[in-house]
């Protein structure tokens, strides 16, 4: 597959006063050196802004579109509350133009309703969870992702993420209830280079084709061995298989069990 399933995507143009221009800085500093390698160019986008708070509780709003995201893998909705406002959301699987959605403490369980995780029973699936009140999803908000509702008790619930890991979140926070669109988006082939470079992407280089000066892995005569014991980045940084993540962290507590 090369493209994703747009056939649920609406035709219209996206909402005017809800786009911006992103400046763009080909993973470089403020100094102008490239502290990110492998980006620059693509094609021009504009950012839609996407709410992911989305604080209007109590006010029934209606599924306008449902769009593409050119930065994001999941689709987008545009929704209207009754109020007259509009609003982008994240759009999740099964979502259909003319849908009722309602954001409140407690909402009927219905796809991409939204309410305390405190509210939504055990085995449901959510996304755009948020880890603190009122500061919008964080997690679960690419494409195809969800996170299941494992239990709730002591102010805490517990939720299984994508990559296996049991988190404990305050039970206070809000989530929508449902699983992401574009489920198939891990499955689309890029094709060629030349679409690589549409998507700002540039190209890399493997390290066993460069110089002993240049990387680790570099020299040699042909397809020759690493030549070093563990796998390491360019600047000799042993990667794969090392622990980064820090061991002081103050949310290690809140994790039950360790993704896989």
């Amino acid at each position: 597959m090369t493209t994703v399933y747009e056939r649920l995507l609406s035709k219209k143009e996206p909402k005017k006063s809800l786009l911006r221009r992103l400046p763009t800085h080909a993973g470089r500093n403020s100094k102008g050196r490239i502290t990110v390698r492998h980006q620059g160019g693509g094609h021009k986008k504009l950012y839609r802004l996407v709410d992911f708070v989305q604080e209007k509780h109590g006010i029934p709003a209606k599924v306008e579109t449902i769009e593409y995201d050119p930065y994001r893998t999941a689709f987008i909705a545009l929704i209207q509350y009754s109020d007259g406002a509009y609003s982008y959301i994240l759009a999740p699987q099964g979502l259909r133009l003319g849908s009722e959605l309602i954001f409140a403490e407690h909402a009927p369980l219905h796809v991409g309703n939204r309410m305390r995780l405190r509210n939504v029973p055990v085995g449901h699936q959510v996304h755009n969870v948020e880890l603190k009140p009122g500061a919008g999803g964080k997690l679960a908000r690419s494409a195809g992702s969800a996170a299941e509702v494992l239990a709730n008790a002591n102010g805490y619930t517990d939720i299984k993420l994508n990559s296996g890991e049991v988190r404990r979140v305050l039970w206070d926070c809000f989530a929508s209830l449902g699983q992401l669109s574009n489920p198939e988006h891990n499955l689309v082939t890029i094709g060629k280079a030349g679409r690589s470079r549409w998507l700002g992407i540039r190209p890399t280089v493997r390290g066993s084709a460069m110089n002993p000066v240049d990387h680790p892995y570099g020299g040699g005569e042909g397809q020759t061995q690493r030549g070093t014991r563990k796998p390491k980045t360019k600047w000799g940084k042993i990667t794969g298989g090392r622990k980064t993540r820090n061991r002081k962290k103050w949310s290690n507590a809140l994790i039950v069990k360790r993704r896989k």
